[in-house]
């Protein structure tokens, strides 16, 4: 079919494939899958999409299949790749003529074009730089536009390359072009200057946007296009010309108004400049050393005297403190402690910087970050008042800080109070001596200064250490202020619970604890939300102080738990709400077991809640998280919630439900936590392991996996029997499948939980995993290389061998005929490895296990186990050697190891009392022959029986067998009897 008719088919689909229609639109989007591989179809999308007569809908869809096409089939080794000669073809026709009248559709041109750049240029493609540079010459305003906003894509994607080969090649492409770059840049931005006072609107607008991309495209070369830039005499030449350009630009913002249409662009441009600068430094400390001076003094000259009134904005501020900050934070230019050691590159941008940062300078920058930047807004006590909420969540931290400006101001001020600490801690107490005593409510401007250093008191916690009694300036200033209850003196209230908050973990003595519970009781029931959520913080953060006392809390817990619920369901936004359960999920944590008498109201209001949060799936974590710490707190007693609790685990850990994506990890602990504390079995609680299967055959993380085989355990020992009837065999086959593709820590997690069911079901237990049993017993014969495993496999055939003895016959039968031996023969070559391998044990249990797994097989005339007699008797002296502690008083031996219903370890206040499944793990233990039978004794029977087997003649030679040494350490254990 010629290119003609393709193009007409191809039309007719991808008109169909526009369609709002789903009857039309799907059929026509399976056969564009279908022709994505086919030789042509690339060409015939670019004769589509430069049709410029055709729908704009239609040529946008041809550019999308086009651009994804590249990422798929354009490589040389990707399947159905395109061949070398369309590539050659299509290269040509995508670089013909700029002249896309659309933007958005000019955008994905220049974009697909930088994509086969990336791949292609320059080896394969080494006229698209030449083609463009002498495309962003031409007089037409179009294909100029389009030329340029194509050379700033591909630069942008061929900087963002990192293989050491590319990197040389655009090292080498921006020598070539920079000093091109450059010019074509200042010409733009002469043009844009010269034409502002011109009142042409249109003609200002379109120079200022070449201006962006041509500095966009300068932004790239300079910051990823040289090793060592400041050898590079134009490119120092630009950056230091940044400064001089920054003033023209931020005095043309006078002209140009907010409501002008170059007002976007005009910002955005300001804003680029400051990038360069932000990147450069980041990017290439000390080349950026020359230009140190002048950016501090340009930046803190704009943002801290009165040359910015007038023309700065919000999001410039912010760049020039973000790059303060990264100076004097900047760990290239910070000595060593001895200064010897220190480069000289270092020295030297250490001392510019400390001969600006004068003593006048840094109180000034102190004094104007706080009595200036850090005042609450007339926008955010509008915000306070019209949406609280809004206004609590709105202080957040992550990366914040480089993008709004009260989070800036503060990280600035924290960096440079660190920095400088000696010179500004001074200034800061002087401050704080001027607001002594409480502030008049009718002075608002006198009650935000007081917030404003109040703030900087808390940021420079750390730093104020040595210089603040907290604790007196707590009792004797900040409490009475937190009793002003007027309307108006509502940020001091919050800012004051804030600042204790900071200062909680840094210098708070222990004794004034009740007196700010007593506080924050009050304050949870202040009058304004936003103090309530503050002190909701405060009192979190104080819970989870390393010096919390249970005891100095209790006294107040009714009170706050209820005081806090109510504030659960007071606020109405999705994040208050989860910071509110977080907070409760603390406190219940800390108090574990006492919370009892006071979750009924939560405990009522939580399926509500859940139901509420269908849309939000983090509020839903923050449930499971509080739900964590109830289920711990209430003990048994959660039982009383499963109505609720099972199907909220049940959805939780659906992997067939998209809300598993987010509640996963949660849900899967909260599931533990309750089999934990589970008193008993209920069906319910049987019935939602069915959500395991496809669980262990989903990609779990190993963290994931590891809670998946405690919940299993949890199971094996809640209820064996029910449990291992209703789902051993899925089990079991799950175990199988993972045992083949699992790493080895997985493999012994696997097996462990394997060898808990024999030991909890020594009957129903081998029946149930007899499909991995032999693979074990195959794995221990042919002498696992892997110590861990290895151990793991001889704890789980110790069970099998002492607690099943005809389960084990049956299984060395059929082993026997895998390996095609006798089964004496067999059972021999298990024994001498069991004995050659028993180094690899290191429980003590397991140890103990293994001498009385072998001692079992005797008393016995079987030929070959009196062939490994000595190898039997030589693991169970090594096994007395593990149990055995001497008494003091009579200087007899006994078994550490052997546990009576008598022990009853006491619990001390640290300590958390032991949930359900301690005690059934110990009700287990006190039936486990580990713990109930004396090696001492087991050795005793069995030789005796073995003599009265013999005959003391034949017992006589078979002891002759073993190392002397040996018989001379048994006998001492075996004294008494």
């Amino acid at each position: 079919m010629d290119l003609h008719s393709a193009s007409t088919v191809v039309l007719r689909v991808l008109t169909q494939a526009t369609s709002q229609d789903t009857a039309v639109l799907k059929p026509a989007e399976e056969q564009l899958k279908q022709w994505e591989t086919q030789p042509g179809f690339y060409s015939v999308l670019l004769n589509i999409f430069t049709n410029h007569t055709l729908d704009i809908n239609v040529r946008w869809l041809a550019v999308l299949y086009f651009k994804n096409g590249i990422d798929r089939y354009w490589r040389r080794v990707a399947p159905h790749a395109l061949s070398e000669e369309e590539k050659s073809t299509l290269r040509a026709g995508l670089i013909t003529n700029f002249n896309e009248p659309i933007n958005q559709i000019a955008t994905q041109i220049a974009v697909l074009i930088a994509k086969v750049a990336r791949l292609d240029c320059p080896r394969q493609w080494p006229e698209l730089i030449p083609t463009l540079i002498e495309s962003v010459k031409v007089q037409d305003d179009l294909r100029q536009h389009r030329a340029l906003l194509t050379f700033y894509h591909v630069t942008k994607t061929l900087a963002s390359k990192r293989l050491a080969a590319d990197r040389k090649l655009f090292y080498d492409l921006a020598s070539g072009i920079y000093n091109f770059a450059c010019s074509l840049w200042n010409h733009h931005t002469d043009t844009f200057l010269q034409q502002v006072s011109s009142g042409n609107e249109a003609a200002v607008q379109s120079s200022l946007e070449r201006t962006l991309l041509s500095l966009k495209v300068l932004r790239k070369l300079t910051v990823n296009g040289f090793v060592e830039p400041h050898k590079n005499m134009e490119v120092m030449g630009f950056l230091h010309g940044i400064f001089e350009r920054l003033k023209q630009f931020l005095d043309c913002s006078r002209s140009i108004g907010a409501d002008n249409i170059c007002r976007d662009r005009l910002e955005k441009t300001i804003i680029l400049f400051t990038k360069v600068l932000l990147d450069f430094l980041d990017q290439h400390p000390f080349s950026f050393t020359p230009l140190i001076q002048r950016s501090l003094e340009f930046s803190v000259s704009y943002v801290f005297t009165e040359v910015g009134e007038g023309v700065t904005f919000e999001r410039f501020i912010v760049q020039c403190m973000n790059l303060i900050k990264m100076i004097v934070k900047n760990y290239a230019y910070k000595p060593s402690k001895n200064f010897e050691d220190s480069s000289p590159e270092t020295l030297k941008a250490h001392k510019i910087k400390m001969a600006f940062f004068t003593y006048p300078t840094l109180t000034e920058i102190c004094r104007r970050l706080v009595s200036h930047y850090f005042l609450l807004t007339e926008e955010e006590l509008t915000m306070w008042e019209e949406d609280p909420e809004g206004f609590t969540v709105e202080e957040t931290g992550g990366d914040s800080w480089k993008y709004s400006l009260r989070p800036c101001t503060e990280v600035l001020f924290i960096d440079i109070f660190h920095e400088y600490n000696q010179t500004l801690t001074p200034v800061l107490l002087e401050m704080m001596q001027t607001l002594q005593g409480p502030t008049n409510v009718e002075d608002m401007n006198a009650l935000l200064i007081k917030d404003a250093v109040y703030n900087a008191v808390g940021l420079a916690a750390y730093e104020l250490f040595d210089s603040v009694d907290f604790d007196q300036w707590f009792k004797n200033q900040l409490l009475p202020e937190l009793q002003v209850t007027h309307n108006r003196y509502k940020p001091l209230r919050r800012r004051v619970i804030w600042l204790i908050g900071q200062w909680i973990s840094v210098k708070f003595k222990s004794d004034l604890r009740p007196m700010l519970y007593e506080a924050i009781c009050n304050l949870l029931q202040d009058q304004d939300l936003v103090v309530r959520i503050e002190t909701a913080t405060t009192l979190k953060l104080t819970v989870d102080d390393f010096e919390f006392r249970t005891d100095q809390f209790l006294p107040y817990l009714e009170t706050m738990f209820t005081l806090l619920f109510q504030l659960l369901q007071q606020v109405t936004e999705c994040d208050t709400k989860m910071h509110v359960l977080h907070v409760l999920s603390c406190v219940i944590e800390r108090v574990n077991m006492q919370i009892r008498p006071y979750v009924g109201c939560l405990v009522q209001y939580l399926p509500l809640l859940w139901k509420q949060s269908e849309e939000h799936n983090m509020l839903r974590c923050a449930i499971l998280t509080t739900l964590i710490h109830l289920v711990q707190g209430l003990g048994a007693d959660s039982k009383n919630l499963y109505p609720f609790l099972l199907p909220v685990i049940q959805l939780s850990t659906d992997v067939s439900q998209p809300p598993h994506v987010y509640l996963l990890e949660d849900g899967l602990e909260l599931w533990l936590v309750t089999l934990e504390n589970s008193p008993c079995i209920t069906p319910e609680l049987l019935r939602i392991f069915q959500n395991m299967s496809p669980l262990l055959e989903s990609e779990l993380s190993s963290e994931n996996l590891r809670t998946c085989f405690k919940i299993i355990n949890g199971y094996i020992f809640l209820s064996s029997t029910e449990f291992l009837q209703t789902y051993a065999l899925g089990l079991c086959q799950s175990f199988c499948d993972l045992l083949k593709e699992i790493t080895t820590e997985g493999q012994v997690q696997v097996l462990k939980v394997v060898e808990n069911a024999l030991k909890v079901n020594p009957v129903l237990g081998p029946q149930m995993f007899q499909p991995i049993l032999p693979c074990v017993f195959r794995g221990i014969i042919e002498g696992e290389r892997y110590p861990v495993v290895m151990s793991t496999y001889l704890g789980v055939m110790g069970r099998v061998l002492l607690q099943n003895t005809s389960f084990f016959s049956s299984l060395l039968n059929e082993m026997a005929h895998k390996f095609n031996q006798e089964m004496d023969q067999l059972l021999g070559n298990m024994i001498e490895m069991w004995v050659d391998r028993m180094d690899n044990i290191t429980q003590p249990e397991r140890r103990k296990l293994s001498a009385l797994a072998l001692l079992s097989l005797l008393p016995s005339d079987n030929s070959v186990i009196q062939d490994k007699f000595c190898g039997i008797i030589n693991i169970s002296v090594e096994g007395l050697h593990d149990v055995m502690t001497e008494d003091p008083e009579t200087g007899t031996y006994k078994d550490c190891m052997l546990m009576s219903h008598l022990e009853e370890p006491k619990a001390t206040e640290d300590e958390e009392p032991p949930t359900e499944q301690d005690k059934r793990e110990k009700m287990l233990a006190l039936k486990d022959p580990v713990h109930t039978v004396s090696l001492q004794q087991f050795i005793y029977e069995k030789l005796k029986a073995q003599q009265e087997l013999l005959g003391e003649q034949g017992f006589q030679s078979l002891m002759e067998t073993v190392d002397t040494e040996i018989v001379t350490q048994l006998q001492e254990f075996l004294q008494g009897f």
